[in-house]
């Protein structure tokens, strides 16, 4: 697993900046367009600011830039829970890319429903492999919560299995509100996946991850592995910890 360890959180974001920078310009060289899975959480946040301002915001050409998301909770677009609502205000409405380059989950249409139309859109889309009938994204955005989920691949959940469907619909325990996600099929045939893991909570996890120790259930994170791709875990010092 190629990991970078960075001592202050600020550093972390800097460096995820860059990465994505980079990615961007890229795939903008290659192809003219960038195809980028946005996570969610807080982490992600601070991330879709840093690039929202300066430098990072005049370094990526933003009208080549086509906006997809990892998951979703099934609520509307301007929900407190909404992914797509954190990354609006977060970054979207400040770069202004053109609207029909934001393809985001449609929360608050009937869960099985809209995973088929998403499907439908990532396969009618320029992201599309021309080698494979799975889409190729550029980049893919992750974090990891400290039970080891990524993306709303959880632990024990049959979502974490399904090796046919790109995109799932799924009512997690303990969790009220239903899920959306893209599943490992799709996520392990990116070109790129960045996870970003910060805090000290997630220390034993990351440790767990680091050690791929075969008696362990693989957790959902460790399970991603890019086909044909680049992988990179950016963490910061409390997450790194126990390492």
């Amino acid at each position: 697993m190629q990991l970078s360890v960075f001592p202050q959180r600020g550093d972390l974001m800097r460096a995820a900046a860059e990465r994505v920078t980079a990615h961007a310009a890229r795939a903008i060289e290659a192809r003219g367009r960038f195809d980028w899975a946005l996570a969610g959480g807080k982490t992600p946040e601070e991330l879709y600011r840093l690039l929202a301002g300066a430098p990072y915001s005049s370094r990526i050409d933003w009208t080549r830039v086509h906006f997809f998301w990892s998951d979703e909770r099934c609520v509307p677009p301007d929900h407190a829970d909404s992914n797509y609502r954190m990354a609006r205000e977060s970054l979207l409405e400040h770069v202004r890319p053109p609207d029909e380059h934001v393809h985001r989950l449609r929360g608050e249409l009937p869960p099985r429903l809209e995973a088929s139309r998403y499907e439908a859109e990532l396969a009618g889309g320029s992201a599309r492999s021309d080698t494979s009938p799975v889409p190729r994204l550029d980049l893919i955005l992750l974090g990891m919560g400290a039970d080891g989920h990524t993306a709303s691949l959880f632990p024990g959940t049959a979502a974490v299995s399904e090796q046919r469907r790109w995109v799932t619909a799924s009512q997690i325990e303990g969790h009220e509100i239903a899920r959306l996600s893209c599943t490992l099929p799709l996520i392990n045939a990116a070109a790129s996946v960045l996870f970003l893991v910060a805090g000290a909570d997630k220390a034993p996890t990351l440790a767990r991850v680091a050690s791929e120790d075969p008696r362990d259930e693989p957790l959902p994170a460790q399970l991603v592995r890019p086909t044909a791709g680049e992988l990179e875990w950016l963490v910061d010092a409390d997450a790194a910890a126990l390492l």
